[in-house]
C-alpha cells in the first residue's frame, strides 16, 4: 500500500499541463474514475485538496484513489470522445454511465456489398455499410426491419453475391413468394435493386414524404408506358408508407429540419434520459436510457455524459439538438458534432417558444419513464423480498436468504463436462458473480463428484480472497449431489453453510440430515424463486458446454487442416455459420472469404469431405 501511494505521488508532482484523459484506480487496482481535462496537471492535483474544499462526491472518490493512469491527446475533442469510449467500456463506478451493459440494437444496410442486404446488428463498424439507430425499442425496430424489407423485397439471406453477378446459385423460397427479386440468378439487374435500396434508406432516414412523391412519378411514368405490373407495385408501396406516415406525429408546422429533443429526468441515482427524434418535421419516435450515477451527481454532469455517450455511437446526426440546460462544454460538443457529420450541428437551450415546448414535451416524457420505472424498481422490491423471507418460512432457516449461490452441471455423454453458478441478491441475478467450470478431476459420468468439485473450488476461492459465502446454497439434484456438497464444505472449513438440493422431478428439496423431502406449494412465491434460480444456473451450464463443445468441434474440423489458423476459421465461420455449411459450399463461395485461395479452397473441401 504504501508504495502505491508513493508512485501515485510521484506521478501527482510529473503531470503534463496539456489535454489528456486520466483514470483513477482504488487498493484492487480496479477504474473507479474516468475524466477528461485541459491541463492534466490542474485537474487531477484539484482531487487531492483538503477534504473542506471538496464536495461530498469527490471526498468519496479521493478517499478510494491509489493510483492514477493518464492518455495525453492533441485537444479538446479528442479528449471528449476518449472519456466517452472509456467510460462504455469500464463502466467506473463514479462516473454517470448508460445503466444497460448491453449493446441496443442498429439497424444495418450493407451498402459495401454489390446487392445490399437488411441486418441488425448490436455494434458500428466502419465497414463501409450504412447505419441506423441504436433502437431502444427492439420490438419496433424489428416490425420496421420486417415491414420494408417485404415492401421493398430486400434480400435477407447470406450469399455474397459478386458484381457483375454470375448464375452460380439457386433461388431460395423468398424469391417464390415474392419476398426477393432474384438477383442471385440475375433476375434483377443492379440498377433494379439499388432503387429499392434507396428506398429503405430514405424511409429509415425519416424522408417519407420525399420517397412517396418519388415512387408516385415513377409510377406515372410506369404507367404511361404500359408497365402496369410495376405500376401496380408502386402503387402498394406508396399506399403502405401512407399508413405508417399518417400515424406519425408532425411534429412542426412547415420545418422540415432534422433535430434531436433531448431532456433527463432523475431521483436519487436513478435517471432517465429521453431523445426524440424528428426528421423532416415529423416527429420518428422516442428513444430512451436508463442512467446511473452518485445521488450528488450534477444535473449538468448527467446531461453531457449522455450526449458524449449517445452521439459517439449514433450514425445519423440531426441539424439541430436541444437540450434543457446550459453546459460549459456545449463548444467543445458542437466542434465534435461538426467533425462527425461534416457539417454544422447547431445546439440550442430553448428559453421561450415553440421550441421550449419540444423540450418541456421531451421532460414530461422522461419523468413519466422515471415515474413507472420506481414504481417497477418498488413493486419488484417488495415481491423479491416477500419471495426471500417466505423462503426463509418454508425451509426454517436461521436466517433470511438474501444471497443464494445455485450449482449445476451439464454434459454430454462423458466429454465437455462443465458446471455452473448462478447467484442471485435479494431475488435478483447478480451476473458479476456467474462462475463456470471445466471439470477436471472426475472422469465418466459420475455427478456427485463433479458437484464435489466445483462446489469446492468455489469455496476455496471464497476462502482465499477473503469473501463472504452466500446465505444460502443450492445443488440442483438429489441426496447424493446435497451429500457430496455438503461433505466438501465440511472439509473446507464451511460447517455451517446453509445448503439444500432441489430435485427437478417432483420439486422435491432436501436437507442435510433430514432422509425425506420437503415439498413446498407450487404456487408458493418460495418455490417460484428456487425454481428461477435453478433454473438459471440450469441455463448458464447447458450455454457454457455449448460453448466448450463448439470450440472443440471447430478445433477438430478446421485447425487440422494445414494453413488455416484461427483468423481464417474465424472468418469462414463467421461468412458460413457452421462447419457443415461449409463443408457444402462451392470452391467459388470459399475463395470469397479473404485469405481463402482456390488451393485453400480445395485443400478445405478435401479435408471436410473425408472426415
Amino acid at each position: 500500500m504504501a508504495s502505491s501511494l508513493e508512485s501515485l505521488e510521484a506521478k501527482l508532482k510529473n503531470l503534463p499541463n496539456s489535454h489528456g484523459v486520466y483514470i483513477f484506480k482504488n487498493v484492487k487496482g480496479e477504474i473507479i474514475y474516468i475524466g477528461k481535462a485541459n491541463s492534466l496537471r490542474n485537474r487531477v492535483r484539484s482531487y487531492f485538496r483538503p477534504a473542506d474544499k471538496l464536495d461530498v462526491k469527490t471526498q468519496r472518490l479521493a478517499f478510494h484513489i491509489t493510483d492514477l493512469d493518464m492518455m495525453a491527446t492533441d485537444n479538446e475533442i479528442e479528449s471528449l470522445i476518449l472519456e466517452a469510449n472509456l467510460v462504455r467500456q469500464h463502466k467506473p463506478r463514479y462516473n454517470v454511465r448508460l445503466k444497460d451493459d448491453k449493446h441496443f440494437p442498429y439497424i444495418k444496410i450493407t451498402t459495401n456489398e454489390p446487392f445490399p442486404r437488411i441486418l441488425v446488428v448490436r455494434r458500428l463498424l466502419k465497414d463501409g455499410a450504412t447505419y441506423f439507430g441504436p433502437y431502444t425499442n427492439s420490438q419496433g425496430m424489428w416490425r420496421t426491419v420486417r415491414a420494408l424489407s417485404r415492401l421493398f423485397t430486400i434480400r435477407t439471406c447470406n450469399l455474397t453475391i459478386p458484381h457483375p453477378t454470375a448464375k452460380q446459385y439457386k433461388v431460395c423460397l423468398d424469391y417464390h413468394i415474392k419476398r426477393c427479386g432474384g438477383p442471385c440468378e440475375n433476375f434483377q439487374s443492379k440498377a433494379e435493386y439499388d432503387k429499392l435500396v434507396q428506398s429503405v434508406i430514405m424511409a429509415l432516414s425519416g424522408r417519407s414524404r420525399e420517397l412517396m412523391n418519388e415512387l408516385t412519378e415513377r409510377m406515372r411514368s410506369a404507367s404511361e408506358n404500359l408497365r402496369f405490373e410495376e405500376a401496380r407495385i408502386l402503387r402498394d408501396q406508396i399506399d403502405a408508407l401512407e399508413s405508417i406516415t399518417d400515424r406519425q406525429q408532425r411534429a412542426d408546422a412547415g420545418e422540415v429540419v432534422d433535430r434531436d429533443i433531448i431532456s433527463i429526468a432523475r431521483e436519487s441515482s436513478d435517471a432517465v434520459a429521453v431523445v426524440m427524434q424528428i426528421r423532416q418535421g415529423v416527429l420518428l419516435g422516442r428513444q430512451d436510457f436508463q442512467l446511473s450515477a452518485e445521488p450528488d451527481e450534477t444535473d449538468e454532469a448527467m446531461l453531457e455524459t449522455f450526449i458524449t455517450q449517445y452521439y459517439n455511437n449514433q450514425p445519423n446526426l440531426p441539424e439541430e439538438i436541444y437540450f434543457p440546460l446550459e453546459l460549459q462544454t456545449v463548444r467543445i460538443i458542437a466542434s465534435w458534432l461538426k467533425k462527425v457529420k461534416g457539417k454544422p450541428v447547431r445546439i440550442y437551450t430553448p428559453k421561450i417558444g415553440v421550441k421550449l415546448k419540444m423540450v418541456d414535451l421531451a421532460a414530461i416524457n422522461a419523468r413519466m419513464l422515471l415515474d413507472e420505472l420506481l414504481i417497477h424498481k418498488r413493486i419488484q422490491s417488495e415481491r423479491t423480498s416477500k419471495m426471500v423471507t417466505d423462503l426463509k418460512d418454508a425451509l426454517r432457516l436461521p436466517i433470511s436468504p438474501r444471497t443464494i449461490a445455485c450449482f449445476d452441471i451439464s454434459n454430454t455423454g462423458e466429454t465437455d463436462t462443465v458446471g455452473s453458478c448462478a447467484y442471485f441478491d435479494n431475488g435478483r441475478q447478480k451476473k458479476t458473480e456467474y462462475r463456470h467450470f471445466k471439470i477436471k478431476g472426475v472422469s465418466g459420468q459420475d455427478d456427485f463428484s463433479m458437484m464435489r468439485e466445483i462446489v469446492g473450488r468455489y469455496f476455496h476461492r471464497l476462502k482465499e480472497e477473503e469473501k463472504q459465502p452466500p446465505d444460502l446454497v443450492v445443488v440442483d439434484g438429489g441426496k447424493g449431489q446435497l451429500s457430496a456438497a455438503k461433505a466438501e464444505l465440511e472439509s473446507l472449513g464451511f460447517p455451517d453453510q446453509l445448503i439444500i438440493s432441489l430435485a427437478k422431478r417432483l420439486e422435491e428439496i432436501f436437507l442435510p440430515g433430514n432422509s425425506d423431502s420437503i415439498t413446498i406449494p407450487r404456487s408458493s412465491p418460495a418455490l417460484m424463486l428456487l425454481k428461477r434460480v435453478r433454473d438459471e444456473a440450469h441455463r448458464f451450464a447447458i450455454t457454457y458446454n455449448r460453448k466448450v463443445r463448439g470450440k472443440r468441434t471447430i478445433k477438430s474440423a478446421l485447425d487440422d487442416i494445414n494453413g488455416v489458423g484461427p483468423a481464417k476459421a474465424r472468418a469462414l465461420l463467421r461468412h458460413f455459420g457452421s462447419v457443415e455449411r461449409i463443408k457444402s459450399a462451392t470452391r467459388d463461395e470459399l475463395t470469397s472469404i479473404k485469405g481463402i485461395n482456390p488451393s485453400m479452397a480445395d485443400k478445405i473441401l478435401s479435408s471436410l469431405q473425408t472426415q
